[in-house]
């Protein structure tokens, strides 16, 4: 959408970047936990049957790496973030289109939706930036 409104056009950007985000986050996080549930329960199934240690052994070891992976990249974090960020961005979209809420009283509607975008934008990139924090010192404190 090309707009002579650059904060409108900031903002479609980020609705489609955050909406996309998201929906990625989301498929890699069920992804990861459907291979996990999958693993876990194949691991007494196999030592039932008889399969060799290696096989069961690998099966518990999939599934550490995965939930590992699952913790480091924070995949189920960033989908519900993402898309509560996106929502929000949609929701003073639809206010400041409709010039209601915050934007019935002010005669510079466009200055108020800008700073309140750049407001979610900065309070999203805060929240993502100390849940990084905190998961690299419980890695940190692992050790």
């Amino acid at each position: 959408m090309v707009s002579d409104n650059p904060t409108l056009e900031r903002l479609e950007n980020q609705i489609g970047w955050y909406d996309k985000k998201s929906v990625q986050n989301q498929r890699l996080y069920k992804s990861i936990k459907l291979a996990e549930i999958i693993a876990a329960a194949c691991i007494p199934l196999a030592a039932g049957i008889g399969v060799t240690s290696f096989v069961t052994g690998g099966l518990g070891v999939l599934v550490t790496v995965l939930e590992g992976l699952q913790h480091l990249n924070q995949y189920h974090n960033n989908w519900t973030t993402y898309r509560s960020t996106c929502e929000d961005l949609k929701h003073e979209k639809y206010l400041w289109l409709a010039k209601a809420g915050p934007y019935k009283p002010t005669e510079d509607a466009d200055g108020l939706l800008a700073e309140r975008v750049e407001s979610l934008i900065s309070r999203e990139h805060a929240t993502w930036i100390s849940a990084r924090a905190k998961s690299e010192k419980e890695g940190t404190q692992a050790k």
